[in-house]
């Protein structure tokens, strides 16, 4: 019987010995820049994204340690749009995981050369000698399927459609909602599925199980969190709640009501669950469950 909590811990670990490396405080020029992004970066998160590039990895025959480098690159471009987000000129929050945002606790333009920072790292991480050496087209897949879910065709482009539906340039319907967040939630949660199957070298067939995968858990993932911002505890999550209705924003739990929500994130996290059926991974199944049912 697998233990779920200690095998989260060592994927945690894993991560966060490997992030603590990438972004070192070694540059004495710019070290008020690397400081900023290991403060966002280093900031506690639920690695929720790289654990299922190890997962992914693991569960297709693959060695983790060479999934590392892809997993600590989905969590950069994750913190890098925590970053961005938090923003004025986007959603304008003080708060991230119980801890002043980063332009908070520095300042908008160092917040701003941070997660352009970490971006970068990203890509030049997936594009180390070392890993193009030893298998140069995984590593071109890796860069070409993080590119593109991060992108406009992906994260970048759910982000667009959140702020042209909160000022109003486009009405938020269903299809609308629903399109914003397989882009803003659900894509990069699909990078990090693919990536681990990726790293791998599973057949295509498997790598399209992972991409339905990532695709269900992370509309899940979203409901749940629209869920929250009206149910939530807010120590628990670090950040005030009901900010989205604060902000007029169009959710899950404004559209359809918070039964009608909880009833959706029930059925897309059966849909992954179904899919976890066909991977030789219990982890999966108890990590959607998980998700489900958190409270932060």
């Amino acid at each position: 019987m697998i233990d779920y909590n200690q095998t989260t811990n060592a994927y945690i670990n894993m991560v966060n010995q490997k992030l603590d490396e990438y972004v070192s405080l070694q540059n004495q020029n710019y070290d008020y820049v690397i400081e900023a992004m290991r403060y966002s970066l280093m900031n506690a998160g639920k690695r929720i994204r790289p654990i299922l590039v190890l997962e992914f990895c693991r569960a297709f025959g693959g060695n983790t340690k060479n999934a590392l480098p892809f997993a600590c690159a989905v969590e950069m471009i994750h913190t890098y749009s925590l970053i961005h987000d938090d923003l004025p000129c986007m959603d304008d929050d003080d708060l991230r995981r119980g801890k002043p945002s980063c332009h908070k606790q520095f300042d908008e333009a160092t917040a701003l050369l941070a997660g352009d920072a970490l971006l970068n790292k990203a890509f030049e991480v997936l594009s180390n000698l070392s890993i193009i050496e030893c298998n140069p087209v995984i590593a071109m897949q890796a860069i070409r399927v993080l590119s593109n879910y991060s992108g406009v065709n992906g994260m970048i482009g759910g982000q667009a459609i959140d702020l042209a539906q909160e000022g109003k340039k486009i009405k938020a319907d269903e299809s609308v909602l629903n399109q914003m967040h397989k882009l803003k939630t659900s894509a990069l949660i699909q990078a990090s599925c693919e990536l681990g199957a990726i790293s791998a070298k599973a057949e295509e067939e498997d790598v399209k199980k992972a991409r339905e995968f990532g695709l269900s858990l992370g509309l899940a993932f979203q409901i749940v969190d629209d869920i929250l911002d009206v149910e939530g505890n807010e120590e628990l999550l670090g950040k005030p709640i009901g900010s989205d209705a604060q902000k007029d924003k169009v959710t899950f739990v404004s559209l359809y009501g918070i039964e009608k929500a909880k009833e959706m994130a029930s059925y897309y996290t059966q849909k992954a669950l179904e899919i976890a059926d066909t991977i030789n991974s219990d982890y999966l199944k108890y990590m959607t469950q998980s998700l489900l049912n958190r409270k932060k």
